[in-house]
């Protein structure tokens, strides 16, 4: 919220990233930053993605800079938190005047032993 309060919207994605990671940083949470993973189809590897972070190792955040976010961005935040086998993910969109944001959970997510 302190990003999009201070910045408002207008700038591009990657801007509204490297001030998040300061925030999380402030906030003493620990976090990866484009974290590539493998995505695979049938067992093949098919290719890598990045998610624009990943929070104490249990949530994807996808960030957007968008003027509204569609069912396609959703659907892209929701692959990742399955991908990655995460619980949750968050979904962030700086574009729109109002801060969006959609919690996104992961029906398939299968908890370490």
């Amino acid at each position: 919220m302190k990003v999009h309060n201070t910045l408002g919207n207008g700038f591009q994605e990657v801007i509204y990233q490297r001030c998040l990671a300061i925030e999380l940083e402030r906030a003493g949470l620990g976090f990866a930053r484009e974290l590539e993973h493998t995505i695979y189809y049938d067992g093949i590897d098919v290719g890598t993605r990045r998610a624009d972070f990943v929070v104490e190792n249990k949530v994807i955040v996808e960030l957007k800079a968008v003027k509204n976010l569609e069912d396609v961005h959703l659907a892209q935040a929701k692959n990742y938190v399955i991908a990655y086998d995460k619980p949750i993910g968050l979904l962030i969109n700086f574009g729109s005047c109002s801060l969006q944001f959609k919690k996104i959970y992961n029906p398939k997510y299968n908890p370490p032993s």
